[in-house]
């Protein structure tokens, strides 16, 4: 299988390029400083402190297509099911705000947080540039996902200083030994994503093999294939206060209810 990733990040340049052709970078920076676009922003609620403080620690969340298994509910509304999640008990929200590949947007945050979500939100895509961070500030997004398999070290350093300086927190993913390194930088959280984000293949062993190499104190996410209450337990165990879900929501009928389930059998 081609590598998806390096796919997904190539096109991401050429997409943030031509939307700094459509609002430039400096206008777009302005339009955030004067708080036109960060109205419905609540970038004063830590996402870290909702899942440190959490009995479940569920960030639920909102994806409506993959590029592994195409549509999963492609009707799928950021008005209704955002707040179905947290009306049902999500410590934090994550929503997909990449179009080609995962039939998001950046609207969806605002469209979630007017329909009267209030908990933490997580912008997430694949960040490349500074530029995407103004959008998901803009948007109301309470903290960005950084991919260290996107970015070296040192880019990674400086949207993570950049982010800081606009108020959001940030959840570093991590999948592979190598990438380790980069938990040296003190992210908010750090994530261990359970998919080889190059094959899409998952394995939740991920998250168990790497727990114990993540600073002690640190608010560890487990990210991807967690589809049963026993494995959130075993990992909040093992040290995991996170635990991001959201295809094993979102195939179903009613997203917010099976998140109710889900929480009731832990």
């Amino acid at each position: 299988m081609a590598d998806i990733l390096e796919e997904i990040v190539a096109w991401k340049r050429m997409e943030t390029d031509r939307m700094k052709q459509v609002c430039p970078e400096a206008a777009l920076r302005k339009r955030i400083e004067e708080g036109i676009e960060s109205m419905h922003c609540t970038k004063c609620i830590s996402m870290a402190k909702a899942l440190a403080e959490s009995d479940t620690g569920i960030i639920a969340e909102f994806k409506r297509k993959s590029p592994s298994k195409g549509w999963i509910k492609e009707g799928g509304k950021a008005s209704e099911i955002p707040l179905a999640y947290q009306q049902n008990g999500a410590s934090a929200i994550s929503i997909l705000t990449d179009e080609r590949y995962f039939g998001g947007c950046d609207a969806f945050i605002t469209e979630a947080r007017r329909s009267g979500v209030n908990i933490p939100v997580l912008y997430k895509n694949f960040i490349i540039d500074e530029y995407q961070l103004y959008q998901a500030c803009g948007c109301g997004a309470s903290a960005v996902l950084l991919i260290a398999a996107c970015l070296s070290k040192k880019e990674c350093a400086r949207l993570m200083d950049s982010a800081r300086q606009l108020h959001l927190e940030v959840l570093l993913e991590m999948h592979s030994e190598r990438e380790l390194e980069y938990a040296a930088l003190e992210p908010d959280m750090y994530g261990i994503n359970n998919r080889n984000l190059g094959t899409f293949a998952t394995d939740t062993d991920n998250s168990f093999r790497f727990a114990g190499l993540l600073p002690e104190k640190a608010v560890k996410v487990s990210e991807s294939g967690i589809s049963d209450a026993e494995t959130v337990r075993t990992l909040r165990q093992a040290g995991y206060r996170g635990f991001l879900i959201g295809e094993n929501f979102m195939k179903t009928n009613e997203p917010g209810k099976a998140l109710n389930h889900f929480i009731n059998s832990l």
